[in-house]
């Protein structure tokens, strides 16, 4: 059994990490009384603490309602590049060796700020991060399901012409009830246009349709989450007897899915991490790879991450040096940057670890 300190230890790749999901408890605290914003409390393991309230209730509507805290202190240029900033910090505290961090610019414009300048105070901020830490990272532009198809095309627009200065792809979250990925198609017609990177949120709170328009009509490179994807396949004492056209489809084309195990609790996506549909797909030969989506609000790391998929699947090092190559690969930057990053760290450094534990 591989310990969490020896896991921490091991290189990694995070591909599915929202900023507003990961500030600091300290960070918010003194934003917003430096700003004089509201928060429920001002004390840190407190603030943290509710901040865990929806996961801990199984409550989506509890989970989400605590990103209006953290959106808040995220409106002005300063503080957008001192969050980006201690993310990378953080990141490399646990060797993620890569990085690719979400979010949605239209969100950071209360204060006056136009998406354009909310991209730029982050990119900077993540560049300050990789000057003093190595860490490598990839920003993704969220759009937003809820909101209108043409401000998601603006922001499509906006992460083709930042393509060149960090940003590495296009995304669409939220709610997937009632909010079809085709409605924003315009949005992914641009980016496919540019040559560029798309992933989806889909497959989490909704069902396979949800998943085939996010490949078949807007053209995800990767999809975030995936679980239902379970309802394609008739799966017997823990094994997939059969596979439906979509599924062996995502399989055969090597579509990566961003695996989320403890958020996709916390949001009731599944019941537990005994249910979880991870080592079904990993086992399987899906390209999958584990990631954090939120470490504020579910209370998690990538490290953890592991740790959890150690235990209760029984993953072992070369398990771990498998996931941490799938997402390397999956990840949206040149294939040549990709093969720098595999031969020259991850390759290198699972090798050490292995002789220096007899593992």
């Amino acid at each position: 059994m591989l310990s969490e300190e020896l896991i921490r230890k091991i290189p990694k790749v995070e591909l599915h990490e929202h900023l507003d999901g990961g500030l600091r408890p300290e960070t918010i605290i003194e934003t917003a009384e430096k700003k004089g914003l509201p928060l429920p409390s001002h004390d840190r393991n407190e603030l943290a603490l509710w901040f865990r309230r929806g996961a801990m209730q199984k409550s989506l509507p509890l989970y989400l309602e605590t990103f209006d805290v953290t959106v808040s202190v995220m409106q002005d240029r300063e503080s957008l590049r001192r969050i980006a900033r201690e993310e990378i910090e953080d990141l490399a505290k646990e060797n993620i060796i890569y990085a690719e961090i979400r979010f949605s610019p239209i969100l950071h414009t209360a204060g006056g700020l136009t998406m354009e300048e909310v991209v730029s105070a982050v990119l900077e901020g993540l560049q300050e991060g990789r000057k003093e830490t190595g860490v490598e990272f990839g920003l993704i532009l969220s759009a937003m399901r809820h909101q209108s198809p043409e401000t998601s095309e603006a922001i499509a627009s906006l992460a083709a012409a930042f393509s060149s200065r960090g940003v590495v792809g296009f995304d669409l979250a939220g709610d997937e009830a009632g909010n079809p990925p085709k409605r924003h198609i315009r949005a992914f017609e641009l980016i496919r246009t540019h040559n560029f990177n798309i992933t989806l949120h889909a497959g989490e709170a909704f069902g396979l349709e949800s998943i085939w328009q996010a490949i078949q009509i807007c053209g995800a490179h990767r999809i975030g989450h995936g679980t239902r994807l379970t309802e394609d396949m008739a799966i017997e004492d823990g094994r997939i007897v059969k596979m439906g056209s979509l599924a062996h489809y995502i399989m055969d084309k090597r579509i990566p899915i961003e695996m989320c195990l403890t958020s996709n609790i916390d949001t009731g996506a599944v019941e537990s991490y005994s249910t979880h549909p991870f080592p079904l797909f990993f086992r399987s030969g899906f390209r999958v790879c584990l990631c954090t989506d939120n470490r504020l609000m579910s209370g998690t790391s990538l490290t953890k991450e592991m740790a959890i998929a150690v235990n209760e699947y029984g993953l072992d090092i070369r398990d771990l040096e498998k996931i941490t190559t799938n997402a390397m690969k999956s990840a949206f930057i040149h294939h040549d940057k990709r093969l720098e990053l595999i031969y020259g760290k991850i390759k290198p450094e699972y090798a050490a670890i292995r002789k220096e534990y007899g593992l």
